[in-house]
């Protein structure tokens, strides 16, 4: 398929009633498994649409009202028509389905070109957990300043941390829309400061929706390592495919994120060997990675991010359908009610709704998700299959975790390196020690984010530049 970023009214149509139908019959095989909204006729986008101006609010989506195809509208927000995957999908992993101008909403005018950068929406192609073809949408930044680095321009492969579940959530939209209020949902876009960083190096960046997030075809698979390493290295070969860039098949790649991007990256470098051997990889960051989601389930459990748990249950059920029974008969009606409004809530709407919620509210006879887990082979089987940690990483890897972590918890970061250095590879193991700034307020969870960034960054430049890695395996016994 080419690259063109529009289509006929009639191939719109055909999209969108295929995509439609898609998932009418999920629907019809499990009635009770949360869903999307219906999509919303034109006449009521259009009044959304005029409710946010009267309103004063950005309209992150307005001018894809005026089309005359029906669209998704997700808690307010008008998906465009772009993330409507079409019926058949390219056969190479990473090739091109659809791209467009993005336009970047902090964006200044420089003497070269516009600063940061020149930014493009993307859809191309992946392999899911399940081995089939799945469309994922992201961005592309061609960077206005130079890389001095030397060699060819590098690119970032970038996995933002969690941002909900819901279509308007996409790491691609908040690039355009960094903040995004409709009175029914908050999506804030506090990764795109570390993709600005990277561009002020001088280092392209390709960042990718995930699985589900953005397209209107399926959920967002929430923590599934392989769709979310499988996402991030084809949003790669996406990036190395776009015409009118400087990149070449020379260009160093590093791949980058924390938290929910952190366990991708993680994922990536342990899958990148096999699935995507052509990339030239010298690097990886993975901050507080999710490594042990059964730990992981434990710190989100009554915190200010309890919703998360919604997130992974949709994701996990969504892939393998074996799960939904086991979890039916152990689920109240309010969980079944919250795990179907989490599926269109970003990290906001999930704050504000669902903070400091036990999971025992949500099971019929009051145990904790944990306690669940740990009574069911079904469910421990599963997140066996999801632990990160039992592949060796062909590449260097920076593994970053703040001490006092209690949302992604900290020690089964520090387990992931454990694991990793076992297995002889290359890894820089960097304990955030700070004070413990609140139990559950995710402080301890999000501060290591901001006081490692700059020494992140500096990492990952300097392995796109060339240079060495140094591992800290022999000191991580002596290191909290």
């Amino acid at each position: 398929m080419g690259h063109s970023s529009t289509a006929s009214a009639a191939g719109d149509a055909a999209i969108s009633a295929q995509a439609a139908t898609a998932v009418q019959a999920a629907t019809a095989a499990h009635p009770r498994t949360p869903r999307r909204p219906r999509r919303t006729p034109r006449l009521l986008v259009a009044a959304a649409v005029a409710a946010l101006a009267a309103a004063g609010l950005a309209a992150p989506t307005a001018a894809s009202a005026a089309t005359a195809t029906p669209q998704e509208v997700s808690r307010g927000v008008t998906i465009p028509a772009f993330y409507d995957p079409p019926a058949e999908l390219p056969s190479a992993n990473g090739a091109l389905v659809r791209s467009e101008p993005l336009p970047l909403a902090l964006s200044l005018p420089g003497l070269t070109g516009p600063l940061p950068g020149t930014a493009t929406r993307l859809m191309y192609k992946s392999t899911d957990t399940d081995g089939q073809p799945v469309a994922v949408t992201g961005a592309y930044i061609q960077p206005t300043v130079p890389w001095t680095g030397g060699g060819a321009r590098p690119l970032v492969a970038f996995a933002s941390g969690t941002m909900g579940q819901g279509d308007q959530c996409a790491p691609s939209l908040a690039l355009q829309n960094p903040l995004t209020i409709t009175g029914q949902t908050v999506s804030v876009g506090y990764d795109d400061l570390s993709v600005y960083r990277l561009l002020a190096e001088g280092v392209a960046v390709v960042v990718t929706d995930y699985v589900g997030l953005g397209t209107t075809d399926r959920l967002h698979t929430y923590v599934n390592r392989v769709d979310e390493g499988h996402a991030l290295l084809d949003a790669a070969r996406a990036a190395l495919s776009l015409p009118d860039t400087d990149l070449t098949s020379a260009s160093r790649i590093a791949l980058y994120g924390y938290s929910q991007g952190g366990g991708a990256s993680a994922s990536a470098a342990e899958l990148q060997s096999s699935y995507a051997p052509e990339l030239n990889v010298v690097g990886a960051y993975a901050g507080a990675p999710p490594a042990n989601l059964r730990t992981v389930i434990t710190g989100i459990d009554g915190s200010a991010l309890a919703g998360a748990l919604g997130w992974s249950i949709n994701g996990l059920v969504q892939t393998y359908p074996q799960l939904k029974s086991v979890l039916e008969q152990d689920m109240n009606s309010a969980g079944q009610s919250a795990l179907n409004d989490l599926s269109t809530m970003c990290t906001g709407d999930a704050i504000l709704g669902y903070g400091f919620r036990s999971s025992s509210s949500w099971t019929s006879d009051g145990r904790t998700l944990s306690q669940i887990v740990d009574a069911s082979p079904e469910i421990q089987a599963v997140l066996a299959e999801q632990r990160i940690g039992t592949i060796r990483p062909a590449v260097p890897v920076r593994i970053a975790t703040g001490t006092e972590d209690d949302i992604v918890v900290h020690s089964q970061a520090r387990q992931l390196a454990a694991d990793w250095c076992a297995k002889g590879a290359d890894v820089d193991y960097v304990p955030v020690v700070l004070p413990n700034l609140g139990d559950k307020l995710l402080t301890n969870h999000l501060a290591p984010m901001i006081a490692d960034q700059t020494a992140a960054i500096g990492w990952i430049t300097d392995r796109l530049s060339g240079k060495p890695a140094a591992s800290t395996c022999a000191s991580l016994p002596l290191e909290p």
